[in-house]
């Protein structure tokens, strides 16, 4: 019977996806001419539409792909960044047999009352309002009926539907069936709201002696794989700066420190960070929610990154690509470092003269993943999800006080912990001698 399910699900997957293709070439002909960036822009919002209409799996891998900027361009990224998942709540009768099924009669029992209405509805779970016995107001995070068999099936799908694309030599160099399991390790682990709460308990650990950094309060006596039940946070979400009331420049000032601290010092880093799940609070508080998805930067790698953005920091172009190049996981098997460094560095020129305040994290960085994306520079994930952590914190920092310099802020916390970093992984490679070099090597052994 299962087998029968997965058959018929992926041929209304292939479906969809097909008429996600029709509509592409249908909107091109109307069109006509167009340049690079417009038609992946145009991709982007065709894949996003088709991933709204595949449902919870395909929202998420859209959602992750966004933050991939060094496998898709920025015509792609920006309409799948808007991928939202507010769907149509669940019944309430069945959300509430989730929610009977996970806690224990006695654990229910402290819930006395449950708002029908969630306060958020995605597509992997919901959100209610309740109180407890003792009066406080908590907010609980209910899984969906079935979606773990939903994706579980999609995830055999995509995984079967990668093997068969690879084949293409075309498609071979960009991994797929790697990128898919790895995006399926990840799904999994957010359909384990255990892993989420040991997630929430760990960040508020680290951010325990920062005053005004927080995450929700956990009532882990009513926590289960498929419960959550946090302190609720009456606060204005990121996405909606232009509502923050109480001390803006404080607030912006918090957020870009909780991000540095994350990134730089921490290793732990929220891997599902954007304005959304940050909640600005009229006390002057940042919370961080939805922490299902992390990144952990390996030891090894803190150092090489700690260099890489001092060397960002520093507008160094010949050191960012060195750097990048020794460490990077893979490369392209033509690939000519001199063309490759001499694009970074002239990336850079462009900001030669210009104060650190001058410059956006969000040009440079952007910038040097096109490059990457352009020569085939495969970098660590850990990379790309500190890029995005970094681009959140300028984004809604300068939203909310237009003088905040990320990159000002930013280097003292690199020197300092590169300081006490311990050794970074030994490269995998070293960069090639320059051609001129090597005649001149040869002529002066030739001489001796």
């Amino acid at each position: 019977m299962r087998g029968i399910v997965l058959v018929l699900r992926s041929i209304w997957i292939g479906l969809v996806l097909f008429g996600g293709l029709l509509s592409y070439g249908g909107r091109r002909v109307v069109r006509g001419r167009m340049t690079q960036h417009d038609k992946e822009h145009l991709r982007g919002q065709v894949l996003a539409t088709t991933f709204e209409r595949l449902g919870a799996t395909f929202i998420k891998f859209g959602q992750i792909l966004s933050t991939r900027p060094d496998l898709l361009g920025p015509g792609y990224i920006e309409p799948l960044s808007k991928l939202q998942d507010q769907v149509k709540p669940a019944p309430t009768k069945a959300i509430m047999g989730v929610l009977d099924g996970s806690l224990s009669a006695a654990a229910r029992a402290r819930l006395v009352s449950i708002e029908p209405e969630p306060v958020a509805a995605a597509s992997v779970a919901q959100v209610h309002r309740a109180q407890l016995d003792t009066g406080e107001t908590v907010a609980l995070k209910i899984q969906r009926p079935n979606v773990a068999r939903r994706i579980t099936g999609d995830l055999t799908i995509l995984g079967f539907w990668a093997r068969v694309a690879n084949v293409l030599p075309s498609v071979k160099p960009l991994s797929v069936p790697g990128a898919v399991a790895e995006f399926g390790v990840s799904l999994r682990g957010q359909l384990d709201f255990t892993q989420e709460a040991d997630n929430n308990e760990r960040f508020a650990e680290a951010f325990a002696d920062t005053d005004g950094v927080e995450v929700p309060a956990l009532y882990r006596e009513l926590c289960t794989d498929k419960v959550l039940t946090m302190a609720f946070i009456d606060g204005v979400k990121g996405s909606e700066p232009d509502k923050v009331g109480g001390d803006r420049r404080r607030l912006a000032l918090l957020g870009a420190k909780c991000i540095l601290q994350m990134v730089f010092e921490d290793g732990f880093v929220h891997a599902d960070l954007h304005p959304g799940n940050i909640i600005l609070t009229d006390d002057g508080r940042v919370v961080m929610i939805d922490l299902g998805m992390v990144a952990s930067i390996r030891s090894e790698l803190m150092r090489p990154w700690l260099q890489t953005f001092t060397a960002l920091g520093q507008q160094d172009g010949a050191e960012v690509a060195r750097l990048l190049y020794v460490h990077a996981p893979d490369v392209a098997a033509k690939f000519d470092y001199f063309e490759y460094e001499a694009a970074l560095c002239a990336h850079f020129a462009r900001f030669h003269g210009k104060s650190m305040g001058e410059v956006e994290i969000a040009d440079i960085v952007g910038g040097v993943m096109n490059i990457l994306r352009r020569y085939r520079v495969r970098v660590d994930p850990s990379f790309t999800v500190v890029n995005i952590s970094l681009l959140v914190a300028e984004g809604l920092g300068k939203q909310l006080d237009p003088s905040l310099d990320l990159v000002q802020l930013a280097l003292p916390v690199l020197l300092k912990a590169g300081a006490t970093a311990p050794p970074g992984i030994e490269p995998k490679r070293t960069i090639p001698t320059r051609p001129g070099l090597e005649r001149d090597a040869d002529r002066d052994n030739a001489a001796a």
